[in-house]
């Protein structure tokens, strides 16, 4: 009995050890993994730093005409205009020519008549325009929605043109959606603009946040943490990495990736017309 009573308190005060020793562990993990964010943090705030008192010789030289169109994706709870506004000074004085401005609610897009007036170095970007080098910053302001819209109408473009060919007849088990007739009809609707070479997401989140991703095939992305927290050194880096990164994509690989965002459009275009397909096949003979 007594041997017994000694066995469970053994195996008591073990398990009660190898507990703390658990805990232990992962209160260390914890603190020094919060120690290395916080050495990077302080490094890369140091080095910001660096860069905008331009004591870092490699960031003075950007080759900025490489960077034909840029898009700034920005949290909609951090769209705050002041901030907008200095960052779109922090490029016009850059060099860069060509921005779209895109938070996720449209919050930019409902205030870009402010933000024009507060910031007198830009225009209102046109569908038609070309990307040259205007004497001054050209801005497009987007939205969610706006993406949504736009497969929305050219789903409803290819379902017209099919509609009026008669080809509903063979609708069943036949892909009649292709990316190039998507492209084309985004296009025809005003919904395939230009394509960013850089895309700069402003937020907690590490994602594009619903940027049209027709638009965004070839473009790199990089995350700058939030509006809040910007920093023009920062911005200096972003742009630098991007003017010397090297597009080692070969002809094959291109057309994967294009062909890949493409059948994710398609198949929204699909889900859109599908019913409406469905209701009018009927209709058609053979």
């Amino acid at each position: 009995m007594d041997f017994a009573k000694l066995k469970r308190m053994l195996y008591y005060w073990i398990h009660q050890i190898v507990n703390i020793l658990l805990r232990l562990t992962w209160h260390l993990l914890h603190v020094t993994i919060h120690l290395f964010y916080f050495a990077i943090n302080i490094a890369n705030a140091l080095e910001s730093h660096l860069i905008s008192k331009g004591l870092l010789r490699r960031y003075k030289s950007l080759h900025i005409s490489k960077l034909q169109y840029l898009a700034i994706v920005i949290e909609s709870e951090d769209c705050r205009t002041s901030n907008v506004i200095e960052l779109l000074q922090w490029l016009a004085d850059l060099g860069v020519k060509h921005v779209c401005l895109y938070d996720k609610e449209g919050i930019l897009k409902k205030s870009k008549d402010f933000i024009l007036e507060k910031f007198d170095g830009a225009t209102l970007f046109q569908e038609n325009d070309v990307l040259l080098d205007p004497p001054l910053m050209t801005l497009e302001f987007a939205s969610f929605s706006d993406g949504k819209e736009a497969v929305a109408k050219a789903a409803n473009v290819l379902f017209m043109k099919y509609l009026k060919s008669g080809s509903t007849s063979s609708y069943q088990g036949e892909q009649i959606f292709t990316e190039s007739q998507m492209g084309e009809a985004l296009k025809t609707v005003g919904g395939n603009g230009p394509e960013p070479d850089l895309l700069l997401v402003y937020g907690p989140a590490r994602c594009h946040l619903g940027f049209p991703a027709w638009r965004i095939r070839y473009t790199e992305i990089q995350h700058m943490g939030p509006l809040k927290s910007m920093k023009y050194g920062s911005l200096i880096k972003a742009i630098y990495k991007f003017t010397m990164v090297q597009q080692n994509y070969v002809k094959e690989e291109r057309q994967g990736k294009a062909m890949e965002w493409g059948r994710k459009v398609v198949d929204i275009a699909k889900s859109t017309t599908a019913p409406l397909l469905a209701c009018f096949a009927p209709r058609f003979g053979k």
